[in-house]
């Protein structure tokens, strides 16, 4: 695999703990105050002890000013695709455009069908997908009406609208291989977990989503990769480790396999300020390093010689010499100045006298045209 070149990402993944409602509201606010890009919260609806992941997005996207916000990844089973839509765009033009939408096709069925929600099997589950991103981006165009008759969302003469304030990515969570071809044909961007798809697994997951987004006539880099991470500032291993560690492993996963996105798992303030101020420079530093172009040879333009016809004199006949003259000393040649060594003290310049008796006129340098 290869570099994508996609701009780095970076941000924290928080658990929506409703014990703690105001302390996961303050990680939002540490994750902008010290310079990363995106909050990211998980979103488990049949979860009694979690906010509701889209209320908190809202409230948090209300107490910050720069930072993004996405849920990490919504449980569309849940979230009827028309209304999450709506809701995103809505979110965005609040802000100002910083929503994303981390999108997913269901986990933990049981908890799912305690709630209403379908239980899909795997397939369906794609499927579905499918068609709610379908709903989802046409809805975003604000033309006509949407009509979209699948076999799991039915969206039939709904009007378009409002569309979100800026292009909203929809990142998807996938594993399998279903999911990896759906991304790679429908994603903006992949959204894996770190236990769940270790670094020696993303060759072939990004190969699998590469091959079906060229199946579809897409090019691989319209897909951003972004990880979940998981880890310690201790130990040995993959991000354990000082933040030295961190940065080097990061960055070669970004020229090596072209993730671009790193969102650090874990609810503790000294370790996202660590991550943010000790390992988010050194990545950058790395990966930009890695990336300096190649200086090319310079390109020799052929210039295009073109033949002008001049004249073969310049239509001026010069006056004969007749042998007189209108004074006796011998006329100055250069050969003469030359074997002189030094002017003649009765030779001077009518313009500027100067050092040795005479100088020449002075030569105005014309300006080369503007190119």
């Amino acid at each position: 695999m290869a570099d994508y070149g996609h701009d780095l990402l970076f941000g924290t993944f928080l658990t929506p703990n409703a014990a703690q409602a105001e302390r996961v509201v303050a990680l939002a606010e540490l994750t902008e105050q010290v310079g990363l890009d995106l909050v990211s919260v998980q979103d488990h609806p049949y979860n009694a002890k979690f906010l509701d992941t889209w209320t908190l997005l809202s409230v948090i996207a209300a107490r910050t000013s720069t930072v993004r916000v996405t849920p990490n990844v919504a449980n569309l089973p849940l979230r009827s695709p028309a209304m999450l839509g709506r809701a995103v765009a809505s979110l965005d033009l609040l802000t100002g455009g910083r929503v994303e939408l981390g999108l997913g096709a269901g986990a933990f069925w049981d908890g799912i069908a305690a709630l209403g929600g379908p239980r899909l099997s795997p397939s369906a589950s794609v499927e579905a997908l499918a068609e709610g991103i379908e709903i989802i981006r046409a809805l975003w165009e604000p033309t006509g009406t949407v009509k979209v008759d699948g076999k799991h969302h039915r969206v039939w003469g709904a009007h378009a609208g409002p569309a979100p304030a800026h292009d909203v990515g929809i990142w998807i969570g996938a594993y399998k291989a279903r999911m990896l071809a759906l991304t790679g044909r429908l994603g903006d961007g992949w959204l894996p977990s770190s236990p769940y798809a270790p670094p020696s697994a993303l060759t072939a997951m990004n190969a699998a989503i590469d091959a079906a987004a060229l199946e579809a006539g897409r090019e691989p880099a319209a897909v951003r990769r972004l990880y979940n991470i998981a880890g310690s500032f201790r130990g040995n291993g993959f991000l354990q480790g000082p933040p030295a560690v961190w940065a080097e492993q990061l960055a070669e996963l970004t020229v090596t396999e072209g993730m671009s996105g790193y969102l650090v798992m874990g609810d503790d303030p000294e370790f996202i300020r660590r991550f943010a101020g000790e390992v988010v420079p050194d990545v950058k530093e790395r990966v930009a390093s890695a990336r300096v172009p190649t200086v090319a040879a310079p390109v020799t333009r052929e210039v295009e010689r073109v033949e002008v016809a001049l004249p073969r004199g310049l239509g001026v006949t010069p006056t004969p010499d007749d042998g007189h003259r209108h004074s006796a000393a011998p006329v100055w040649g250069v050969g003469r100045v030359r074997a002189a060594g030094r002017p003649d003290p009765g030779c001077r310049s009518d313009l500027h006298p100067t050092r040795g008796g005479h100088r020449a006129a002075p030569h105005r340098r014309s300006r080369p045209p503007p190119r």
